[in-house]
């Protein structure tokens, strides 16, 4: 976009003396305007604010600010707070919108954000039922800025009163205004420091970073003052005359021009005498004066002003007039009078209406008004906004202000304007609505499901409050079933998320046993086994695993609870080690006819669980294929807390589980920060970061891992719920990783005991035998043995082949000598048949390093290169440095790899490139490989192409390999 040329501004006199601050501005403008034209760069001034008091000119700077940016052809958009819009969420954030989306086609430009973000910027959804979590909102609100910024770059956005903007608009502001230093957007914000909210101490934070300050802004001097005077009475001003005004009106600009205004009204000269009547007119610009004034006006335009003071700024003439019961004659007599007294002007937003001059006579004018006069005149206003057709939140925030009386009507709004705050994102303002519906109190037959519906606003905020809500709509006579399904089912997951595992179980344990109808019976049974499964303190394991074993063979999944209770058994068999075959029949059985991991009124424990089975059955890509299923069901509906931070978790331990350890490690550290972003999002977490150790571990990078674990108290705190991988297991893995074979012995055996008494014996699931072998090959290695082979058999039992050989790996190393070399290499037989390319890429090395401890060099050799190609393909540093040791104490020396390209060299490749390297000819290699000569011709052609070198530069291409130590 062009730009013209800078017009020169002249400074008014509200801006005398805020030289300082329009440098500000300008600079930050030039900056805007550079970071459009040549190279992008970050910019340290995307954020400008200024601060003070009222009365000392923020609102005017903004008014500058816009003036400046417009002459320079810079889009502006801009919002305000008020003191009566508080409690609107997204009131500002629609503000700043709006206006550039009425030009558009509002389905087109947001596509798939349409349905998440149309609550919170005031747009029709299309489906009403659809409730996405505050981060989903914030996301897609992050995506409007940011597309709305590029479309119309470079963009202001002009934030006065920021002191009064709802907590949704501050919140969703705070998170996006970092993103200013790498796009073409300036933020100009204005606020009272002092008022504040108290959670808005991040957003101060953030002003105030990198050193920076916000520009407070100071009373105007006396010359300052001095010269306000003078341009209304004349330069004769006496000295005396206008110091005394600076003292009356302390260096306020909106105060001292106010005054100077009236003094040229009456046509004062600036003399002495003229004192009393300076001080007269220098009380009727402030307090009681206004009302004073106001009062002077008539009775009919106080009415009016009152009214316009309830309804905020900017407000309809139309309207205020309906709530004062003025006439349209006495309305526009009112706001000519009250425009002639400077209290109401021409509103400045792009919706134009009324507004006051200053938000200080607002205010003034507010409080002035007699306690049950306001609350009239919000209930008016109720009424009158909803009959304007503002919407029910628009009559809800009056409604706030209006005493409790049983009215069914206003019970009826504040539950409708809450359900429009849930499916904006917005459930701390949903639940300020619903709180005070059930104060009204509403009618007997409704307060159960206001209860449930009070409980759902408060779960993602405050679980504790949505566990009492919920108890007490359960003890409400006469709840309907359905209902009381769902108020159960919400009942539960708040105890789960708060670790109260064994009363969730309870619960739907107690539920299921009341339940009259065969539906909600099997529905409370399957939420009993989910928290009975995943509490990590269950007393019979074993009872509730034949209860569940028996139930599932009766059903023939007809319907989600009989899917659900297939889905579960599936599970269950899975930790249990019973065949795989077994588990993946009912995880086929329990995805036949669809399961939803947004399912309204159900957890997604289930399809996540279902999903997972078949990674650990040796099927990663149909695991994978259903967790971007769901995942992108999560991102779909605006789901993007809790339930997304799992999923991209445990997909990141899908690629970890199949050796992809730098993608998993992206992945897993994804759904961390997802997780970081939800408040109390523990269990994510508790998932997030145990794998995170693993896949660090895998990549030979204990001290990260170490430093993870400590950051989040891993090895000290341990949910009362199940977690996979087992965080005990885990942190015994970085125990052993540290040479703290002890420690993680005694954690180890202590895992051993709680899972063989709940039957969960598949090592697949944990490994924990496994570990504890390995911890004890040193100190006790015929238990250690004996642990490794009861764990290769359970693994047997199972099926699948990765934790085959994963077992027979741990049993190699734990028996030695020449007894393992078998056992390696039945190991890799298995691993070869599996998708486990970093456990594969283990025991080659573990393989190839036992044969060369028996002078079996050659089979070593190929044994080695496998291992360090795996290794370094799966990414896993370590393994691929303890692999080039091995053939370097062997005496090779490998050839330098070129991997996760697509002309890395193969195993036979490498091994006829070293043998023809140290002068064997075709005829010996072509033996070793078991190839004709002319199969190792094409290797070797192909080996010059990719190295980049012929026969007689190999030998100088394997000089720059790795040597020991390296």
């Amino acid at each position: 976009m062009a730009h013209g040329a800078r017009q020169p501004i002249i400074a008014s006199r509200s801006l005398l003396e805020r030289d300082r601050e329009l440098q500000a501005l300008d600079t930050a403008l030039d900056a805007l305007r550079g970071s459009t034209h040549g190279v992008a760069r970050v910019r340290q001034d995307g954020l400008l604010a200024f601060t003070g008091p009222p009365g000392l000119g923020k609102t005017r700077l903004m008014a500058e600010a816009r003036e400046r940016a417009a002459a320079q052809g810079f889009t502006v958009l801009s919002g305000r707070g008020g003191e009566k819009e508080q409690e609107l969420a997204f009131h500002l954030v629609r503000q700043l919108v709006q206006p550039a989306l009425a030009t558009m086609d509002c389905r087109e430009f947001l596509g798939s954000w349409y349905d998440i973000v149309a609550g919170a910027l005031g747009l029709e959804a299309k489906d009403t039922g659809h409730v996405p979590d505050p981060t989903g909102v914030r996301d897609g609100l992050d995506w409007v800025m940011t597309r709305l910024t590029v479309r119309k770059a470079p963009v202001v956005l002009l934030l006065d009163d920021l002191h009064w903007a709802d907590a949704e608009s501050l919140g969703w502001l705070t998170a996006f205004a970092p993103r200013v230093e790498v796009l073409p957007l300036l933020i100009v914000a204005a606020y009272r420091p002092d008022e504040l909210p108290p959670d808005a101490a991040p957003l101060r934070a953030l002003v105030t970073r990198d050193g920076n300050r916000p520009y407070s802004l100071a009373p105007l001097t006396a010359a300052g003052v001095a010269r306000i005077v003078r341009q209304e009475v004349g330069a004769e001003a006496r000295d005396e005359f206008c110091d005394e005004c600076w003292s009356v009106t302390g260096g306020s600009p909106f105060e001292a021009v106010e005054l100077a205004i009236r003094l040229g009204e009456r046509n004062l000269t600036g003399v002495p005498d003229e004192l009393p009547a300076m001080r007269d007119l220098a009380t009727a610009v402030k307090g009681p004066g206004i009302i004073e004034r106001l009062e002077r006006l008539g009775t009919s335009t106080v009415r009016f002003a009152h009214a316009a003071s309830v309804l905020g700024a900017p407000f309809a003439p139309e309207l205020a007039a309906a709530i004062a019961v003025v006439g349209d004659k006495e309305a526009a007599e009112a706001t000519e009078r009250l425009r002639a007294a400077r209290i109401l002007a021409d509103g400045r937003g792009p919706g134009g209406g009324l507004e006051f001059v200053h938000p200080l006579i607002a205010t003034t004018i507010y409080r002035s008004i007699r306690p049950p006069l306001r609350v009239g005149l919000h209930n008016a206003a109720a009424e009158a906004v909803r009959a304007a057709g503002f919407g029910p939140a628009a009559a809800a925030r009056h409604l706030l202000e209006v005493p409790c009386e049983a009215n069914r009507e206003a019970v009826a709004c504040l539950r409708e304007a809450a359900r429009e705050y849930l499916r904006a994102g917005a459930p701390e303002a949903a639940r300020r609505l619903l709180a005070r519906a059930l104060q009204e109190p509403p009618d007997r037959e409704e307060r159960a499901a206001l209860l449930h519906e009070l409980a759902g606003s408060t779960f993602l905020i405050e679980p504790t409050a949505t566990v009492s809500h919920l108890r007490e709509a359960l003890a409400e006579p006469d709840v309907d079933p359905d209902l009381r399904a769902s108020i159960v089912y919400r009942l539960t997951q708040a105890l789960a998320h708060t670790d109260r595992m064994a009363e969730a179980a309870t619960v739907a344990s107690d539920e299921a046993r009341r339940a009259a109808g065969p539906r909600v019976r099997l529905r409370m049974q399957a939420d009993h086994f989910v928290w009975s499964m995943f509490r990590a303190d269950e007393p019979d394991s074993p009872a509730r695993s034949r209860r569940l074993a028996r139930l599932a063979e009766r059903l023939p999944g007809r319907g989600l609870e009989e899917r659900y209770i297939l889905g579960l058994r599936a599970w269950d068999a899975l930790v249990r080690g019973e065949p795989r075959q077994t588990v993946l029949a009912y995880a086929e059985d329990a995805l036949d006819g669809g399961m939803s991991w947004t399912e309204e009124n159900r957890g997604f424990e289930v399809p996540v669980s279902v999903a997972l089975a078949f990674m650990y059955c040796d099927q990663p890509r149909r695991a994978e294929e259903l967790f971007t299923r769901g995942m992108a069901e999560c991102e779909g509906k605006g789901w993007r807390g809790s339930h997304l931070a799992v999923g991209q978790t445990l997909f990141g331990y899908i690629r970890y589980r199949r050796g992809s350890l730098a993608d998993a490690e992206n992945w897993v550290r994804e759904g961390l920060r997802t997780a970081e972003r939800v408040e109390g999002a523990v269990p994510a977490q508790w998932f997030a970061v145990g794998i995170l150790i693993q896949t660090l571990l895998a990549r030979g990078r204990s001290g990260d891992a170490r430093r993870l674990a400590d950051s989040y108290r891993y090895g000290e705190v341990v949910p009362n719920a199940v977690i996979y991988p087992d965080p005990r297991t885990v942190y015994a893995e970085l125990l052993l990783a540290e040479g703290r074979r002890a420690e993680a012995e005694r954690l180890l055996s202590a895992v051993g005991d709680r899972l063989e008494a709940r039957g969960w014996r598949n090592p697949a699931w944990c490994p924990w035998q496994l570990n504890l072998s390995s911890a004890l090959a040193r100190r006790a290695p015929h238990r250690a043995a004996g642990l490794a082979r009861e764990a290769v058999e359970r693994a047997r039992d199972f099926g699948a082949a990765s934790v085959i050989g994963q077992a027979l790996h741990t049993e190699a190393d734990v028996t030695g000598g020449p007894a393992a070399l078998d056992l390696y290499a039945e190991a890799v037989e298995h691993l070869q048949r599996s998708p486990a390319a970093y456990e594969l890429a283990r025991a080659q090395v573990a393989h190839g390093a036992a044969l060369a401890r028996g002078g079996r060099l050659q089979e070593a050799a190929n044994r080695l290169y496998q291992g360090l190609e795996g290794a370094v393909h799966c990414g896993a540093e370590a393994l691929a440095g303890q692999a080039r040791g091995e053939l370097s104490a062997a005496g090779l020396r490998p050839l330098p790899l070129r991997y996760g390209q697509t002309d890395a060299l193969t195993v036979p490749e490498h091994r006829a490139a070293e043998l023809t390297a140290v002068g064997h000819p075709v005829t010996v290699v072509a033996k070793e490989l078991h190839l004709t000569e002319h199969g190792v011709t094409q290797l070797l052609s192909s080996v010059y192409r990719k190295v980049g070198t012929d026969a007689a530069g190999l030998a100088r291409a394997l000089e720059d390999v790795s040597r020991p130590g390296e």
